[in-house]
C-alpha cells in the first residue's frame, strides 16, 4: 500500500520510455516504468493520477462477475467472436468440431483440457495469419509468434522481436484480434506506449480505440 492508499500489485520495470499505469480486474493497480525511474517519481505520477485510479479501482470492483464455465450440454463457448452452445459427441477418441454447435468428444479427458488444447491450436493458425498478413502490410515481421498460457495480457512483444498471444485471443471477434496484433507488431519499432507507438497504430488501424474499448469492455469473456 503506498501513501495514498492505493494498492499496488507490482512495478515492472523495463527499457521502455515512459511510465504506464494500469488497473487489474482484480482492482489492483500495475505500474509499467524505465530502468531509471526513481521510486519517488513513480510515487509522484501515481498520486497526481490517484483519482483517476480510483475510479477504475471502484469501476472494476463494482462489475459483476462472469459466471465459472460448468461445461455441460448447451453452455456457451466462445470462438472468433461467434457464441456456441456446447454439445458432446458420441465419436471414439478426442476431437473438436464447430458446426452450429461446439462440438466435443473428450473420450475420458478433461473436457475443459480438451477445449484448451484444441483453442491453442485454432489460436497458432488464426494469430499467425494475421500477423502474416499485417506483417507484408507494415514491413515488421516479428523474429516468432508464441501462443502463450497468459492471464493477464493479451500480447507481448521482447526486445528481441519475439511476439506472444494468449490462446484465450481467439475466442475475440477477427477484428479484435486484429487490433492485438497491430498493437505488438508496432512495439517491434516502438517498445512502449508514447504518443509516436500510437500514431503508428493509428496510421496503420484508424478506428483501433473502437476495437480496443471492446476489449477493456469485454475481455473477462474470454475464458474457458
Amino acid at each position: 500500500m503506498n501513501p495514498y492508499n492505493i494498492e499496488i500489485e507490482s512495478i515492472i520495470r523495463s527499457e521502455r520510455q515512459s511510465i504506464s499505469l494500469a488497473v487489474t480486474d482484480e482492482a489492483l493497480l500495475v505500474v509499467r516504468a524505465p530502468f531509471h525511474v526513481s521510486e519517488n517519481y513513480i510515487q509522484d505520477v501515481i498520486r497526481k493520477k490517484s483519482g483517476w485510479i480510483r475510479k477504475k479501482v471502484e469501476e472494476m470492483k463494482n462489475r459483476k462477475p462472469f459466471p465459472v464455465k460448468k461445461f455441460i450440454q448447451g453452455e456457451a463457448f466462445l470462438y472468433l467472436g461467434r457464441s456456441y452452445p456446447l454439445l458432446f459427441g458420441d465419436k471414439m477418441g478426442i476431437d473438436v468440431q464447430i458446426t452450429d454447435n461446439l462440438v466435443v468428444c473428450c473420450g475420458k479427458s478433461p473436457v475443459r483440457d480438451v477445449l484448451i488444447h484444441w483453442y491453442r491450436e485454432r489460436a497458432m493458425e488464426k494469430i499467425s495469419e494475421r500477423c502474416e498478413y499485417y506483417s507484408c502490410i507494415t514491413g515488421l515481421n516479428p523474429l516468432s509468434v508464441k501462443i502463450s498460457n497468459a492471464s493477464k495480457r493479451w500480447g507481448s512483444c521482447s526486445s528481441r522481436g519475439s511476439i506472444n498471444f494468449t490462446w484465450r485471443l481467439v475466442m475475440a471477434p477477427l477484428d479484435v484480434i486484429d487490433y492485438v496484433v497491430v498493437h505488438e507488431l508496432t512495439h517491434l519499432k516502438e517498445l512502449n506506449h508514447s504518443k509516436q507507438f500510437w500514431n503508428r497504430v493509428r496510421s496503420i488501424m484508424p478506428d483501433y480505440r473502437i476495437r480496443q474499448k471492446w476489449l477493456r469492455d469485454n475481455g473477462r469473456s474470454l475464458v474457458v
